[in-house]
């Protein structure tokens, strides 16, 4: 996820933390399949450094969560979207070892088609690559996120 809208003077007078937030955090995730493929990035920070994962990051406020989702796709990947619709609701907590939520997030993930733009890895996107369903299986991937891939793929069968 990116923090691109919340520079650092906002996120300590608004006290806003990833890490042991107070509240849980609004996110929006994007599931872009084209064709047989979906885009999924790599993650170049932390949480979760080096796994891949689905394009998407933190809702600012004032903007709507679609308007979010194309953001945060355009700043990961350098493509723009056509958002097709909302596809999942999906509660990330992932606790330390003494059991205190240490992060949280509530995450929308859109079901979108690609619809311009350059692919390239941006901003804390460490890479990005178009995957089939069968390659799903080589990749460090995060929790949740196969299953939710497996219901865009249905859904885009269904259409």
């Amino acid at each position: 996820m990116t923090s691109s809208g919340l520079s650092s003077a906002l996120k300590e007078r608004c006290n806003i933390s990833r890490q042991y937030p107070e509240l849980p955090i609004l996110g929006v995730g994007a599931l872009i399949i084209d064709g047989d493929r979906i885009l999924l990035v790599e993650r170049g920070r932390e949480p979760l450094k080096g796994w891949w994962s689905l394009p998407g990051g933190v809702v600012e406020t004032g903007e709507r969560l679609e308007d979010a989702a194309r953001r945060e796709v355009r700043e990961e990947t350098g493509l723009e979207v056509e958002i097709v619709c909302l596809l999942e609701v999906f509660e990330r907590i992932m606790r330390d070892a003494t059991g205190r939520a240490e992060y949280h997030y509530v995450l929308m993930d859109y079901l979108c088609r690609p619809a311009g733009g350059e692919l390239c890895a941006a901003d804390d996107a460490s890479g990005v690559r178009w995957v089939t369903e069968p390659e799903l299986q080589g990749l460090k991937i995060t929790e949740g996120t196969p299953a939710v891939i497996a219901k865009a793929f249905e859904r885009v069968r269904a259409l």
